[in-house]
């Protein structure tokens, strides 16, 4: 079906004389997948709209890339939404799904930080799953600058700007640790942590490695584990090792402040818009309140009673005034895991097909609604290395043939939703950070291990901070993983107790495990609501 459409849309375009680059070439079989049945009236009105402002937007070259295509493709998208204005005032079923943009993790730019011009670039290069050795060492350099230049701009980390009685009180500037060599009295340094050998641990930044003690260290809320990057207090001692006397995560910076430092890049990799086209999307997504996600995680489709169940909550959407505008189903979708020993693929196929074709019988939630899947841990994969790519095509053939405008997703990946950035990430992280941990977290502020792993993936802007050889990452690929800037809401599938914590102004939840405990979630983007369920 794909590359029938993706033959149309190149011959469409060399008649009117255009030739299309890979990236453009994606974003117009986004563009037409979201008008099944219709593509050609869709390829024509965007070839008119491209011709009519080629002047406006720049495009004086018949070879087109990314940029002017996605500008036209979202005014002609936000026009089709504006039409639907009146239906969303009134209460009805809109188009809303035409707002739902869903992002594949490895489509995602990758931005790099400059220490000495202070500034991100965008990497231009191309991106190997297999990397060499350099990139193992760029992950870590990249994940330390990424923290590092968002620490300076914190007002206790700051160098005073005049050295007077005040500016010592209550001024934490970080310090180099290769200047500690030779010091007497506290220093605040930053670096991640490693073990270097065994049984002893690092701190590391670019210019230095030193030895730490955490015995008499006061720590912070969050889970304190190797790979994390920590802003330490503490003093050398005789022996050459770093006392550590406090310890914790760097501060947390409001999404508006990252915002005003990027300069327009697009790190989540939704498009960049302009002042008045956020200020359209914000209107409309004040009307559209109706508008609900349900998440679900852990979908065996190998058991009847989580069928069952399932069949259960699409029953009762069905009958609702408003159905939901988006379905998200995350992996696991099989009771064992899809490994080496795993032989029943065929089966597995089939059973998606007979998900496919309960999904069908319910007539309202398939014309009006979107599914999304995202496969989980111990699903079909090429590998467990994060980040993983959607489930495979055939897993999924017999499943599209009901649903044809079904979305495959990766894991992680991202959703835009008029204004809101929404992150999914199915993993079962609590208990690998738990195992991880290298002493016990406060419990001055939460003794909720939940609340603990939110603090710990914000403040290190990164999904999963375990150490690689308890979680493989691709190493090209670990920006894939960053929350930052931090995204309205990150929703976290684990096979933990379903809960839900809102964290200085990020909606964050683990929708729990449907299949064992009979738990979802039904979230309104627009008011970032959270209804915790069970049947």
């Amino acid at each position: 079906m794909s590359s029938t459409v993706r033959k149309l849309i190149q011959k469409k375009f060399k008649i009117r004389g255009y030739t299309l680059k890979i990236d453009a070439l994606d974003q117009i079989l986004s563009f037409t997948n979201r008008f099944l049945g219709a593509e050609d009236e869709a390829l024509d009105l965007l070839l008119d709209h491209l011709q009519s402002q080629s002047q406006k937007l720049g495009v004086r070259s018949s070879i087109l890339d990314k940029e002017p295509v996605s500008r036209v493709i979202t005014s002609l998208l936000e026009a089709d939404d504006a039409v639907d204005e009146d239906f969303i005032a009134n209460g009805a079923v809109s188009n809303s799904t035409s707002a739902i943009r869903v992002i594949d993790a490895f489509l995602i730019p990758k931005f790099l930080y400059d220490p000495i011009k202070k500034q991100f670039y965008e990497h231009t290069g191309g991106l190997h799953i297999h990397g060499d050795a350099s990139a193992k060492a760029a992950l870590y350099k990249d994940r330390f600058l990424l923290l590092y230049q968002r620490v300076l701009r914190d007002s206790h980390f700051s160098k005073p700007a005049f050295h007077t009685e005040m500016s010592h009180y209550g001024s934490c500037e970080i310090a180099p640790i290769q200047s500690l060599v030779g010091q007497m009295g506290r220093r605040w340094v930053m670096g991640v942590i490693s073990q270097l050998e065994d049984g002893h641990f690092y701190l590391e930044d670019l210019t230095a490695s030193v030895e730490i003690d955490l015995s008499k260290a006061k720590v912070t809320t969050g889970f304190l584990s190797e790979n994390t990057i920590v802003v330490a207090e503490g003093e050398m001692l005789v022996n050459g090792i770093y006392q550590v006397i406090t310890c914790g995560f760097p501060p947390l910076e409001e999404r508006d402040k990252s915002l005003k430092s990027l300069a327009q890049h697009d790190f989540f990799g939704g498009g960049t818009l302009t002042k008045e086209e956020t200020l359209r999307l914000a209107e409309l997504e004040k009307r559209s309140l109706n508008d609900m996600f349900v998440i679900l995680s852990d979908i065996w489709l190998d058991s009847e009673e989580a069928m069952g169940k399932l069949e259960t909550v699409l029953d009762g959407f069905e009958s609702q005034e408003v159905v939901p505008s988006l379905f998200v189903f995350m992996g696991n979708f099989c009771s064992h895991p899809c490994n080496l020993s795993f032989h029943s693929f065929s089966s597995l196929r089939s059973q998606f097909g007979k998900l496919g074709q309960m999904i069908g019988a319910h007539q309202r939630l398939k014309e009006h609604s979107r599914f999304m899947f995202i496969p989980g841990p111990e699903d079909a994969g090429p590998s467990t290395a994060l980040p993983r790519c959607p489930l495979p095509k055939y897993l999924t053939e017999e499943l599209q043939k009901h649903i044809p405008n079904a979305i495959f997703a990766s894991n992680p990946c991202r959703v835009k939703f008029y204004t809101q950035e929404i992150v999914f990430f199915r993993h079962d992280l609590l208990y690998r950070m738990r195992r991880s941990c290298l002493m016990p977290p406060s419990t001055e502020e939460t003794d909720d291990p939940f609340e603990h792993l939110v603090a710990t993936i914000t403040h290190q802007s990164h999904l999963c901070p375990l150490p690689l050889i308890v979680q493989p990452i691709i190493w090209n690929y670990d920006h894939c993983l960053h929350l930052y800037p931090s995204p309205h809401t990150i929703v976290l599938g684990d096979k933990s107790e379903q809960k839900a914590f809102k964290y200085t102004g990020i909606t964050c939840f683990n929708p729990g495990s449907f299949s064992n405990d009979s738990t979802f979630v039904a979230y309104r983007p627009c008011t970032q609501e959270v209804e915790l369920s069970a049947l």
